[in-house]
């Protein structure tokens, strides 16, 4: 039981920072169609910003949750202004051609961020510095610590923000007459390049604080790290049902557990055979299942709206 619990509360952080990467790709796909497979490097550009800035502030006398903010804080817009950029370079003059096209761009730009974050920062591991002070609670006999505490609720705001501002708001609105008919939306007045650009934005800044987030939870972060990461978040996507807000955070949590669960019992269930460290193979045995049994995800077809 001990394990069960210690487990489900592992899988339930790691879900919620699946669940904020995996927006990134559902809003995307809802606006434009399209799978941004550029986008688990925006949140490695986001994870090695904020630990370049927080290892030039270590010297400081500032308090070290501060100076994470800090980093967080230079993370977030110029992750902002690097989606707006692959946006208006990359995709928007292939908004027309085939669909194959920008996925090869999405392809290609995601090479070119990883190669470009290995010039800058090298090819070794970076470690998260012992900034975050590493505070224990004991619930029901498993551990969480003040960190995973604070991602969860970190994440959960985030995401009450998101819901608020597609929902509630004016751009909300344009942003959903523009994922159902951009032609129509246009008509109406609609700016579709101003509104396609603020989904990058928005999207990017969400994967600005998922990468703080992961580095800070793994303690490293590493020029490769957005490639897997994106993989899963975007199986998250699909999990859910891709284009869909709601499904994206649904998919993102229970993937988070199915993967967390999966690598506490994996030992056990093939007899040592296999470790947690296969807990990999869990996410994508997930998507393999969704792409055969359900394509459209668990929201796909349920609920109509799209970001």
């Amino acid at each position: 039981m001990d394990i069960f619990l210690q487990q489900l509360i592992n899988g339930i952080v790691l879900g919620s920072i699946y669940a904020l990467v995996a927006l990134g790709y559902t809003m995307v796909y809802g606006i434009l169609g399209l799978i941004n497979f550029a986008h688990g490097e925006v949140v490695m550009i986001g994870a090695m910003v904020a630990l370049a800035v927080i290892q030039a502030l270590l010297g400081s006398a500032l308090p070290g949750p501060l100076i994470v903010v800090l980093g967080l804080g230079v993370a977030i817009p110029l992750c902002m202004a690097l989606g707006f950029s692959i946006e208006r370079i990359a995709y928007r003059p292939l908004r027309k051609a085939p669909r194959l096209a920008p996925l090869i761009t999405a392809i290609g730009v995601s090479i070119v961020l990883q190669n470009v974050a290995m010039i800058i920062w090298g090819r070794q591991y970076i470690a998260f510095p012992p900034v975050l002070p590493l505070v224990r609670h004991s619930i029901g006999g498993a551990t969480i610590t003040e960190l995973q505490i604070f991602i969860v609720l970190l994440a959960a705001v985030v995401m009450a923000a998101l819901l608020f501002l597609v929902h509630k708001t004016r751009l909300g609105r344009a942003m959903r007459a523009t994922s159902q008919n951009p032609e129509v939306a246009g008509l109406m007045g609609v700016d579709i390049n101003t509104i396609i650009s603020i989904t990058f934005i928005v999207g990017s800044a969400l994967a600005a604080v998922a990468g703080v987030m992961v580095a800070a939870y793994y303690g490293l972060a590493h020029y490769f790290m957005g490639f897997t990461l994106g993989l899963k978040a975007f199986t998250a996507a699909v999990l859910g049902g891709i284009g869909n807000i709601g499904g994206a955070m649904l998919g993102g949590l229970l993937l988070g557990i199915i993967e967390s669960l999966g690598a506490g019992y994996i030992g056990a269930l093939t007899g040592g055979f296999l470790g947690s460290h296969y807990q990999d193979v869990f996410a994508f045995f997930v998507l393999i299942l969704v792409l055969v049994f359900r394509p459209s995800g668990l929201m796909g077809e349920r609920v109509a709206e799209r970001a």
